[in-house]
C-alpha cells in the first residue's frame, strides 16, 4: 500500500497546534485506492492542519500536478493538469455529517485518513470536458467520427448556414417538412 498510512494523521497525538507537510502522489497511490477511476498521475499534495478554538481543526489541502484521463473525443489517454484547493473543518465525534465541508473523525480512534479526501479533491479539480489539443487526437478515431457524423449537410452548406448566406438552401429536408407544419 503506497504510503496511504503516511496520509493518516493522529489527531489525539498531535503535539503542536499546527501541522504542515507535502506528499508526492504517483501511479501507485492512485492504484491503491479501491474504486478510484484515476489510475495514473503525478500530483503534489500539500496539507495544512491547524487546531482551532473548541478542539476543532482547520484542514486545507492544495493539489498541483497531472493526471491521466480519457479524451472525450478520441477515447485515448491524455494528460490533464489539475490544481486546486479545498478547506474543511475537522471534528472529533461520533455522529456523521451531511456537510461537505465538515469531516467528523471517530473520537475513539482519532485518526484522520486523508487518502480518499485528497483523491476527491483531485477528482473535483479535473475539468468536466477533457479533449486533446487540436491535432493531437487519435487520427484514426477522428476520421471514423467524421465518417459517422450526419451526412445532411456538406461543409459549404454548414458554412453558409453559419454566415447567414443561403440559409434556406442549407436546411435539411427533414427539418423543412417540420417547418411546413407551422401555421
Amino acid at each position: 500500500m503506497h504510503g496511504l498510512e503516511l496520509l493518516n494523521i493522529d489527531l489525539k497525538g498531535l503535539t503542536t497546534d499546527a501541522l504542515e507537510f507535502s506528499q508526492s502522489l504517483d501511479d501507485e497511490y492512485f492504484r491503491s485506492l479501491d474504486g478510484a477511476e484515476i489510475k495514473h498521475g503525478q500530483v503534489e499534495a500539500h496539507v495544512s492542519l491547524n487546531k482551532a478554538a473548541g478542539g476543532d481543526f482547520a484542514l486545507t489541502l492544495s493539489i498541483d500536478g497531472t493526471v491521466t484521463v480519457t479524451c472525450d473525443l478520441c477515447l485515448d489517454d491524455m494528460d490533464q493538469h489539475v490544481e486546486g484547493e479545498a478547506s474543511f473543518v475537522v471534528k472529533l465525534g461520533t455522529e456523521s455529517s451531511e456537510d461537505d465541508q465538515l469531516i467528523v473523525v471517530d473520537e475513539n480512534q482519532g485518526i484522520l485518513s486523508l487518502g480518499w479526501i485528497i483523491y476527491e479533491t483531485i477528482a473535483l479539480a479535473i475539468p468536466i470536458k477533457h479533449v486533446h489539443a487540436p491535432g493531437k487526437c487519435n487520427a484514426a478515431m477522428t476520421e471514423k467520427l467524421k465518417e459517422l457524423s450526419p451526412k445532411g449537410a456538406t461543409e459549404e452548406e454548414e458554412s453558409a448556414t453559419r454566415s447567414g448566406d443561403g440559409a434556406e438552401d442549407a436546411i435539411d429536408p427533414r427539418w423543412q417538412k417540420l417547418k411546413d407544419l407551422k401555421p
